[in-house]
């Protein structure tokens, strides 16, 4: 039931971040037969042929998984509905409290690491609500199973989930867990801040000296090793997340990409402010904007440090709460501007035939998945700025019925 720090035996190079998945495809054989031939990949990997028997011997899948992976709320529900429902007011309260709480041990893992604790403590918070989960069976149970029918589902990281599969086999049989002691999220995540089992062995830190890790049982460990993970993602100590700002009346909204950081300098030329008369305090920071929800919705400049968190959890929604509980927690308000909660969005069809139309337009280059990220954003964005609207990048429904007057449909 512990991780040690060395791991000789573990060959492959194996990532903790959780990337985007485009949904569950049909399995192609039996789950007694996959769990058959799965062995053989195993064993490549350096899982011996009598753990891999011991441990999947009598595994079944889990039920409501292909469900829970079509329906992940930081992809399917509106962002302000997500923030709304993670950073509410008793998270909010319940953070402050746990921080207080735990104020020297936060000090000293800010102090070793460099990781703003607030930071940590959101992603706690979010995570495992300050871990109030942990003991919850309905949502914490035994990963194998999890992870075996993950694989067996082949989403759309396959490869990723069978190496989460033979990291956590790896687990078993070298550092003393057990299938019933290795315990996490449906998805595979583990302990406290919710590490998935190959960012626990790349980046599981001992903090509290113990000699072993365990982000399950140990607040420490936990708190260690997601700050370790950040680090290594590039977090730059002493700079925030990003900004909540005001734009000005006629502004180009086609300079809103996050593939190119321009200094805050580049937006406060062109009328960009910090909302509240606030001040930049760097010019020279680099940037991006950030306009989640268009021009009605709040307007972000975002640092490098955004994108770390992007690194923790793919998804926007998941990062930008984060940020805005790291705020909440500091004592700072909610956001200023307000989120265009009347907006009316395409259905899955419908955003499949958004992704298709801006393909044949010749705007989109990535999957045609359904799922609407930052690609999607962009690739309307110049559908918008090439046919001389505002382009802000918020796809709508009213985006469904202009590009499909494009195409003619």
């Amino acid at each position: 039931m512990i991780l040690r720090r060395c791991f000789a035996t573990l060959a492959f190079a194996l990532l903790m971040v959780a990337a985007p998945v485009s949904g569950v495809a049909e399995p192609i054989q039996s789950f007694d037969a996959f769990v058959r031939d799965f062995a053989a990949k195993a064993r490549q990997a350096g899982v011996r042929a009598e753990t891999y028997d011991s441990v999947m011997r009598g595994v079944s899948p889990v039920a409501n998984i292909p469900g829970l992976v079509t329906n992940q709320p930081e992809f399917a529900t509106p962002m302000w509905e997500y923030i709304d429902r993670r950073v509410s007011e008793g998270r909010v309260a319940r953070g402050q409290r746990a921080v207080v709480n735990n104020a020297e041990l936060f000090e000293r893992v800010g102090r070793q690491t460099g990781v703003d604790p607030y930071i940590l403590a959101a992603i706690w918070g979010m995570e495992s609500d300050y871990g109030a989960v942990l003991g919850n069976t309905a949502l914490i149970n035994p990963v194998i199973p999890s992870l075996a029918t993950l694989v067996h589902h082949r989403r759309g990281r396959l490869e990723a989930d069978e190496q989460e599969l033979i990291a956590a086999l790896l687990l078993i049989q070298d550092q003393g867990w057990t299938r019933e002691t290795l315990v996490g999220s449906w998805a595979g995540a583990i302990g406290h801040t919710q590490v998935i089992v190959s960012g626990l062995i790349a980046h599981g830190t001992d903090g509290d000296g113990d000699g072993v890790v365990n982000p399950h049982t140990s607040l420490a460990d936990a708190l260690m090793t997601s700050a370790t993970f950040l680090n290594s993602l590039g977090y730059t100590s002493g700079i925030d997340w990003g900004f909540e700002v005001e734009l000005p009346e006629g502004f180009d909204y086609a300079i809103a990409t996050r593939n190119e950081m321009k200094r805050i300098g580049f937006f406060a030329e062109r009328g960009v402010k910090r909302v509240k008369g606030r001040q930049f305090s760097d010019l020279e920071q680099p940037v991006f904007l950030y306009v989640p929800a268009g021009r009605n919705g709040p307007k972000f400049l975002m640092t490098p440090n955004y994108l770390v968190l992007k690194g923790y959890n793919f998804s926007d929604s998941y990062a930008l709460s984060v940020a805005h509980l790291t705020d909440r927690l500091k004592g700072s308000g909610p956001f200023v501007a307000s989120w265009p909660k009347a907006t009316a969005f395409p259905n899955r069809q419908q955003r499949i035939d958004i992704q298709t139309w801006l393909k044949a337009l010749g705007f989109y280059n990535g999957e045609i998945d359904g799922r609407l990220g930052p690609i999607s954003a962009e690739a309307y964005q110049k559908f918008q700025s090439a046919n001389g609207m505002i382009a802000d990048g918020f796809i709508t429904l009213d985006a469904h019925e202009k590009l499909r007057a494009a195409v003619g449909r």
